[in-house]
Parts: structure tokens; C-alpha cells; sequence
């Protein structure tokens, strides 16, 4: 249907995704087994420790020379199995690009157990919905179906980059993981409990349990949803320095100076009050020619010579 390459959420309360690494290793190293061994090897491994929901439910036994595990074990020993290259490699990019934040909200054990328990009801929940199949089911799906549950219940508003007919483009989760459930739902529908060769009800079963499970399995104080969180980015707008500032050019533009308030702030020396008396020490009524501070009278048809 798509590719997820990556999601914007980073971790903040375990240095590194142990357990997501580890099962992502154990998936591979097993698939690497059953590559090596060959088709015969391949075809009774996975009759061996698939999970076959006739058997589970006690229904029918198997042969003695061909039990393994007991058949309520084989719910485990069948989320390591793949049926090919593709198969393994979508189920563990899902987990890569989702695992790492529900064991951050969880921690390492608590997101082991979880990891199995979603297993365990995916596998159940096919067992229930096809009681009389006889073909073995293996794949790590439905847990990561539950491990996709839990990140839709904490960090829906995150983004999450897919690639859309080779484009990479970017969505929230919820809507990401939204079609993802709604494609399930509408296969399970038009398929039918056989499933046409994919059990879409252990998806929806898994998908299920991870919603329910990450509230009492996740750490204290660990929101729901991305409460507090907000994709809206607050931008400062741009401010030049004062030397390319110019007057109308925006809110950064300092108010004009009071030259009443400041006389110093055209550069011009302060203003002072002329004296009282000039420096001749004359009388100010005195109209004789001496100079003072404006220099000496204009003198003209109709002024007075003294």
C-alpha cells in the first residue's frame, strides 16, 4: 500500500531501542535459517512452529514426529517466521519506524512483554475468526499491528514521511496509521475468514490490543495523544541592524526624539539663555554700537544713530 522511510520523533527517555534492535535481529537471523536450509527445510519449519488454529484450539493433533513446541507456544515461535524477503522486510520496517518511540513511552521490559502479548491476541483473534484452518500462520504482523496501535494512542500528531509512488511525502500519524487500519478492516471484509493468504483479522486483533494495552503498560507521567505537543512553529520576524534601518520600514523603527526633551540629540550644542547683561558690562537699555553675543546692531533708513 505505501512505505513509511521515517517519523519526526525523536526519543526522550531511553538512550537507544534495545529491544526493537534485538527483534528486528532475531526476525533476520531466523529468516536467514530458513533461506539457507532449503524449500524442504523451510516447509517443515514452518509446520513445525507456525501457529496452525485447529491445533491451538484443541480440535485436531498433530503427528507426533512432527511436534516441536505445544501447540500454545507456537503463537510465539511463529511471530519470528516469514514466508519471504518482502514479507520480513515490511513487518521490520514498521517496527524500526515505530518500535523505538512505544518502547521509549514503555521502557525495554515492559515493551518486550508487550510486543508478545499483541502477538498472542493477533494470533488468537485469526484463531477465533478461522477455527478449522489448517494452514500454518506465521509473520511478525499482527504484534506490529499492536506496536502501530500504541503509537496512534501517543503521538498522533507526529509526522511521519512515506513514500507515495516513489515521492516521499509527509503525513500525520493519525492519518498514516488511520488508512493503514482502514485498508485492514476493508481487506478483512471483502476476503473473508481465509483471508485470501493474509490473516487481516490478526492485524486488526493486534491493532486492537496495542490501542488498549500501551495505557497501563506505559511509564507514569507519559501523555496520550501528544498532549502538549504542537506542530505550529513560531517565526521571528526578520529585524535588520540599526545602521540598515530606515523610517516607515517596520516595527523595529525607534520613535523620534523629543528635541524639547533631548536639545543634545541633532548634534547642535544646548540652547542658553543670553545673558542679562552684556560683556562690556553695559547696560542691556544701553543702544551704543558695542558687539555682544549677536554681534553689532543692524543699522539701517530706519533705525536711530545715538
Amino acid at each position: 500500500m505505501f512505505l513509511p522511510l521515517r517519523d519526526d520523533n525523536p526519543l526522550h527517555r531511553i538512550g537507544f531501542q534495545f529491544v526493537t534492535v534485538a527483534l528486528i535481529a532475531a526476525c533476520a537471523i531466523v529468516w536467514i535459517v530458513q533461506a539457507i536450509g532449503g524449500d524442504q527445510f523451510d516447509s517443515e519449519l514452518v509446520f513445525r512452529l507456525g501457529m496452525i488454529p485447529v491445533t491451538v484450539l484443541g480440535e485436531l493433533r498433530r503427528e507426533p514426529d512432527m511436534v516441536t513446541v505445544t501447540p500454545w507456544l507456537t503463537i510465539v515461535t511463529s511471530m519470528f517466521l516469514h514466508g519471504g524477503f518482502m514479507h520480513l522486510f515490511g513487518n521490520m520496517m514498521y517496527l524500526w519506524i515505530f518500535g523505538d518511540n512505544v518502547e521509549d513511552a514503555m521502557g525495554h521490559w515492559r515493551f518486550a512483554i508487550f510486543y508478545l502479548l499483541c502477538g498472542a491476541v493477533a494470533g488468537l483473534t485469526h484463531a477465533a475468526v478461522d477455527p478449522a484452518s489448517q494452514i500454518p500462520t506465521i509473520g511478525a504482523s499482527g504484534a506490529v499491528s499492536g506496536v502501530l496501535g500504541a503509537y496512534f494512542m501517543l503521538h498522533p500528531k507526529r509526522g511521519v514521511w512515506i513514500l507515495v509512488f516513489f515521492m516521499p511525502i509527509r503525513f500525520p500519524a493519525w492519518g498514516v496509521l488511520g488508512v493503514w487500519i482502514g485498508y485492514q478492516v476493508l481487506n478483512a471484509l471483502t476476503a473473508g475468514p481465509a483471508g485470501g493468504g493474509v490473516a487481516w483479522y490478526a492485524h486488526i486483533g493486534g491493532f486492537a490490543a496495542g490501542a488498549l494495552l500501551v495505557v497501563p503498560l506505559k511509564k507514569r507521567g507519559v501523555p496520550l495523544f501528544d498532549r502538549g505537543f504542537s506542530r505550529s512553529r513560531r517565526r521571528t520576524p526578520y529585524q535588520p541592524p540599526p545602521e540598515a534601518e530606515a523610517p516607515g520600514m517596520g516595527p523595529w523603527e525607534e520613535p523620534p526624539v523629543d528635541e524639547v526633551a533631548d536639545p543634545e540629540a541633532d548634534g547642535d550644542a544646548p540652547w542658553q539663555e543670553p545673558p542679562a547683561v552684556r560683556p562690556n558690562g553695559g547696560d542691556p537699555q544701553d543702544r551704543s554700537g558695542s558687539r555682544g553675543p549677536w554681534g553689532r546692531r543692524p543699522r539701517g533708513p530706519w533705525s536711530r544713530r545715538d
